[in-house]
């Protein structure tokens, strides 16, 4: 009768450490694409690698040739197409590792209530502004970056470098300002931009009632570690993007806690 070798299911501390980071790095990925079009372009390649396989064990020598071709340059091409998701992917990632420390030691020498306060009196007049333009259907799409790139936004923006107000906010997206159309770029405590025109997503299952104004907020959003408030002009309805997806009709106690959690 022949034995059994148990040394293969023994396991140490560092097996299960591996299996748990890797099993949380696939979980990273899956929120990074979950939703966005990257998820059909990853079934599609995973398609490409299944059936590359197949003719393969069916000896079809032709597709083999062909789809061997493709699977040499595989790494190449999973960079190339997925080149926004890694992106986005190691600043989570640099983030997490360099502003968790920091929240740390804010919350220790300041006291969590006090950063709570901080946190309220920066996001109040954005609050504010959205009520307001909520209830005249004014249209707004409003970007928050933690990193702010000049050579991304002020190519094609409004350079203001501007105290975070109400009055500003609303007096910048009045339908005959000529500032209205785009978006602002908050970072920090400052409107560092207006009028700023972003790249649209490519994502071909969102409403049809979505214009412009949410396709470029929810853009935005997949190519750079950024969220965005959009109000509806024709609805008044608030709109909350984060990772290219998007949260519709949101109240404004929701909001508030997106921001304290994200601003």
């Amino acid at each position: 009768m022949q034995s059994i070798d148990f040394n293969l299911f023994k396991f140490n501390l560092f097996d299960v450490l591996d299996v748990l980071l890797v099993a949380l790095l696939i979980y990273q990925l899956y929120n990074l694409i979950r939703g966005t079009i990257a998820a059909n372009i990853f079934i599609g390649l995973a398609m490409v690698c299944l059936l590359y396989f197949v003719v393969r064990a069916l000896n079809m020598r032709l597709l083999t040739g062909i789809l061997g071709n493709f699977m040499n340059v595989g790494i190449i091409a999973v960079i190339v197409v997925f080149q926004q998701e890694i992106r986005r992917f190691l600043l989570l990632v640099g983030r997490n590792a360099s502003l968790q420390r920091n929240r740390a030691w804010w919350r220790y020498f300041l006291g969590k209530t006090d950063v709570e306060k901080d946190n309220y009196k920066r996001i109040k007049p954005i609050i504010d502004a959205c009520k307001s333009m909520k209830q005249t259907h004014t249209g707004a799409l409003i970007v928050f970056v933690k990193d702010y790139d000049e050579q991304i936004y002020q190519n094609s923006c409004e350079v203001m470098e501007a105290k975070i107000s109400k009055r500003l906010i609303e007096s910048i997206f009045q339908k005959n300002g000529p500032l209205h159309d785009g978006a602002v770029i908050i970072s920090g405590n400052k409107i560092k931009s207006a009028s700023c025109i972003l790249p649209l997503t490519d994502n071909t299952d969102l409403p049809p009632q979505f214009g412009l104004r949410h396709r470029a907020g929810i853009g935005v959003t997949e190519a750079n570690d950024a969220t965005a408030i959009i109000v509806s002009e024709e609805t008044g309805e608030i709109s909350y993007a984060k990772q290219g997806r998007v949260k519709m009709n949101i109240s404004f106690a929701e909001l508030e806690k997106l921001l304290n959690k994200d601003y």
